[in-house]
């Protein structure tokens, strides 16, 4: 900024602001102090205006706020159009202030355990591990920093301007911290063009579209406005026809305005009517092809170091722009003397454009041959200057293609650099980029692997797409064709496409020789066919599952995957749980998964150690169950995975609680699931097995509105998805329908629940309880079919051996048999659920139990059961059963 613009902008760019500056007082009052205020309250204060409206002034006006009242740190960023595909640009102008100047020892203890995930996005620390951080973990190191730092070192004011010039990742962060703004000492101001927000960011549209946070809108000067401006600046003598023609040229745009003025002072124009008429051509110079005129005047060294900042965009380095414009580094800074006097540009360490109008007309000037080749030796001189390959990536993606192997190792160097920070958007478009240059024949195909890969956590279609490519061309290696067909199923099956998910493995099986790559697509393809809900074939699935499994003992992984889904197929056949749990602890090595099966590796992926868990869950051996998942949130968390995956591990504690019946901790479990699982969108398959789980537990706790009103909002019914839901979500639905009294519908979904298990051998009565739901709904009307349909449930809880299979099924059999045989399936069911670690049927037993006794006569025994029960109840959390053991007791006494 020129010594003259200092002097002007305090006191003209905010004409007519009076109540926007008023409402940013008030904002940063709210988070400093100001009168009357004990306790600072963050919040958000956006600010929308047409470029030259002011917004710049505005955001100065709060720093000049926050410094009047004191007590805050004012921390200030700015989109750049230059650096849009930068990763993490504005969050590094932004933090990095403040990170830098601390030692080791104070970063890590802001950072915590985030910094690993979050500390290389902020260019702090080199990425940690082989794990590629999701970009949802790095967003939430990012929102622990700044909580933490607001905290611990007073209230903080985040101001970024030209918000719509900013890069992806920084934005997708901006806004999703927005939302918890309330609940920190944080004010956080942003400045954008209306017109100008980014597509591939919808959070920001959305928080700027959001209700609670109407924006600040800075509109044009009116006429008298301008008028103060001219006679402020060239005497209060200026008559009115000049002044109006200088709102009638410039719009009332205040930047305009300005200029216009000082331009009209370095001609000598006298402001009065007479020099109007040469307002409209002095206004032209001050923009578009007026501008880039007048740069051509100041001579074609001058104008060739003007491209090469419009070029290099933002934090402009005169010794860098020189490089970039061919001359010398005196050469340079001449030129950037004679660009600061005709206030084109600023600065002096460090250059800046006085205004993004500028910078845009000039970069648009550039021709377009001479602007690719500037940008190719912006690359080399930001590589060459230390700076990496992902910023230099940024010019290198405006080189025209030309068949140059350089440029393609250089993307593909720049994009593994974008998913080690948690960007693989930018990771994507730098293969994308070297795909067009295009790569050696020999490495299309590697190239087309590494794209797929780079889109496998946000675009499944796309990753499907690129590794097909890939898998069609001959130059792939036989180890990376192996792992791409992995992926590549991976993908289909993240795409709700099971079937070719499996198919795909089943091919690429047959052409891979004997040994552990063949035997892992084997696996890939029986765990794609094995969950999907109307699976066919299941039957001849199963049988060769077992034949492979039963030669195994678990030697390698390949063998180890293998066994873990016999085992998982005979949970949900209803299997002897004995030989099922035998199966699944041959998959451990010291009840631990073992080295490269772990829940972040991926060359499995966390769908095998998901069914060892799930196995465990559903065969009484919760602890190896909570083990595993406690196991695979802890591992989520540190590698920065805050998704679905995070989400799945929590929903799959909640299942392991809810089975112990520990239900206020299940459903905390399930609800935090879900919350994280939202974060992502709505209609994704962990949302389903979430709900299922939420809807059971809040069943099992007698909250049937509640219950009713999730499944409302998650939309849980048919259809449904085609992988099976933990537990089987039809049954689930067919008893809340039968829980609000809806029994017709219930029948009829429990009916093809059980059509659809029975004909693929699915007969595991805990996690598919259809038939002992379906006994209880038809037992007014057909009494017969409702013992049958529970003997044959309690048959299958027999085959299948647990405690708690078999004590639930002969509990809930007992509901729809006579009142003799009633009491004697009670206390059996009794005595197998007291030997079950799970709570929640227990307590049930005893009740009904003790419910059955008062009507047989046999009250003392009947209250001692029912005390007992309403104590186990009340532990479990189950609301529901607690109060029915009361009303029992009440009508005992």
């Amino acid at each position: 900024m020129t010594g003259q613009q200092d002097e002007r902008r305090p006191h003209t760019a905010l004409f007519e602001r009076e109540r926007e500056i008023e409402a940013a007082r008030q904002a940063v009052e709210e988070l400093c102090g100001g009168p009357g205020r004990d306790r600072p309250r963050g919040g958000l204060l956006l600010c929308s205006g047409e470029a030259g409206t002011g917004k710049a002034a505005l955001l100065g006006e709060v720093r000049r706020i926050a410094d009047e009242l004191g007590g805050c740190t004012v921390l200030s960023a700015r989109g750049s159009k230059g650096a849009e595909t930068v990763p993490f640009h504005v969050v590094r102008q932004l933090l990095q202030p403040v990170l830098a100047p601390m030692t080791q020892a104070e970063r890590m203890e802001l950072l915590g355990d985030w910094r690993g995930i979050s500390g290389p996005a902020l260019g702090i620390a080199p990425p940690a591990g082989a794990h590629q951080p999701d970009p949802q973990g790095v967003r939430d190191g990012l929102d622990w920093m700044v909580a933490q730092f607001a905290m611990q070192r007073g209230p903080l004011i985040l101001i970024v301007d030209d918000a719509h010039w900013v890069d992806a990742e920084s934005l997708n962060w901006i806004s999703t911290f927005a939302v918890r703004l309330g609940e920190l000492p944080v004010l956080l101001v942003a400045a954008y063009r209306p017109r100008e927000l980014p597509e591939q960011v919808p959070a920001f549209a959305e928080l700027v579209d959001g209700r609670g946070h109407r924006p600040v809108v800075l509109h044009p000067l009116t006429p008298a406005a301008v008028a103060e401006l001219v006679r402020g600046a060239l005497g209060a003598g200026s008559d009115d026809p000049f002044c109006r023609e200088i709102w009638a040229v410039t719009g009332g745009n205040p930047y305009e305005a300005v200029e216009l003025i000082a331009k009209s002072r370095d001609r000598g124009l006298k402001p009065t009517e007479e020099s109007a008429a040469l307002l409209r051509d002095l206004g032209a110079a001050a923009r578009g092809s007026g501008l880039i005129t007048r740069l051509e005047q100041l001579g074609t060294a001058t104008t060739r170091f003007a491209w090469a900042a419009a070029v290099l965009g933002t934090e402009i380095a005169p010794r860098m722009a020189a490089m970039v414009a061919g001359m010398s580094p005196a050469e340079g800074l001449a030129c950037a003397d004679r660009l600061r006097e005709a206030r084109i540009l600023a600065g002096v360490t460090e250059l800046e454009f006085v205004h993004p109008l500028i910078a845009t007309a000039v970069y648009q000037a550039i021709p377009p041959a001479t602007r690719t080749a500037m940008h190719g030796l912006a690359a080399w001189a930001v590589t060459n200057a230390g700076q990496g390959a992902a910023i230099a990536s940024r010019h290198l993606l405006e080189v025209h293609p030309d068949d140059d192997p350089d440029l393609v190792r250089q993307l593909r160097r720049a994009a593994q650099e974008h998913l080690a920070v948690g960007a693989p958007e930018a990771a994507t478009r730098c293969l994308e980029r070297a795909l067009a240059e295009p790569p050696p024949e020999e490495e299309r195909a590697s190239v087309l692997y590494e794209l797929g890969c780079s889109t496998l956590l946000t675009s499944p279609p796309a990753t499907i797409n690129h590794l097909r490519a890939a898998l069609d061309l001959p130059g792939l290696p036989d180890g990376l064709r192996v792992d791409a067909t992995y992926r590549l199923s991976q993908a289909y099956a993240h795409n709700s496409q099971l079937a070719e998910a499996a198919k795909v493995v089943a091919d690429q099986a047959a052409r891979t020789p004997t040994g552990p790559d063949r035997m892992r697509l084997q696996a890939a393809h029986f765990l794609w066919k094995g969950i999907q809900l109307e699976e066919d074939g299941a039957h001849e699935r199963s049988r060769e599952v077992a034949e492979l499994a039963s030669r195994l003992r678990g030697r390698d992984n390949s063998e180890r995957a293998l066994l873990a889904l016999h085992a998982f197929d005979g949970m949900v056949r209803g299997d002897d749980a004995m030989e099922v749990v035998d199966r699944a602890d041959r998959t451990l090595t010291g009840n631990r998964l073992p080295t490269g099966l772990g829940w972040t590796n991926t060359e499995w992926g966390f769908e095998i150690p998901s069914i060892i868990g799930i196995t465990y869950a559903f065969t009484d051996r919760l602890d190896q169950a909570e083990e595993l998942f406690t196991d695979a949130v802890r591992a989520f968390e540190i590698s920065g995975w805050r998704g679905a995956h995070l989400a799945f591990a929590h929903e799959y504690l909640g299942l392991v609680h809810f089975r112990r019946g520990m239900l206020a901790r299940a459903e905390e479990y399930l609800r935090e699931g879900l919350r994280l699982a939202d974060r992502l969108g709505p209609g994704l398959p962990i949302q389903w097995d979430g709900t299922c789980m939420l809807v059971d537990t809040l069943l099992a706790r007698g909250r049937i509105d509640e219950a009713q009103a999730v499944a409302e909002k998650y939309a849980f019914g048919p259809p449904y998805p085609q992988a099976m839901v933990m537990p089987d979500a039809a049954s689930v639905a067919g008893k809340l329908l039968l829980a609000v009294g809806r029994t017709k519908e219930a029948i009829a979904e429990l009916e093809a629940a059980g059509r659809r298990l029975s004909e693929r051998g699915r007969h595991n009565t805990l996690w598919a309880p259809w038939a002992l739901d379906l006994a209880a709904a038809v037992a007014p009307e057909e009494p017969e079919r409702a013992r049958a349909l529970a003997d044959q449930a309690v048959q299958h809880a027999m085959r299948f051996g647990t405690d708690t299979a078999i004590g639930e099924a002969l509990r809930r059999a007992a509901r729809v048999a006579t009142p003799e045989d009633a009491l004697v399936k009670l206390d059996r069911s009794v005595e197998y659920l007291r030997k079950s670690p799970c709570r929640f049927e227990y307590a049930s037993a005893l009740v009904e139990r003790g419910a059955a006794l008062r009507r047989a006569g046999r009250d003392e025994e009947a209250a001692g059961q029912l005390r007992e029960g309403l104590e186990l109840a009340e532990v479990c959390g189950a609301e529901g059963l607690a109060d029915r053991a009361r009303t029992e007791l009440a009508s005992s006494v």
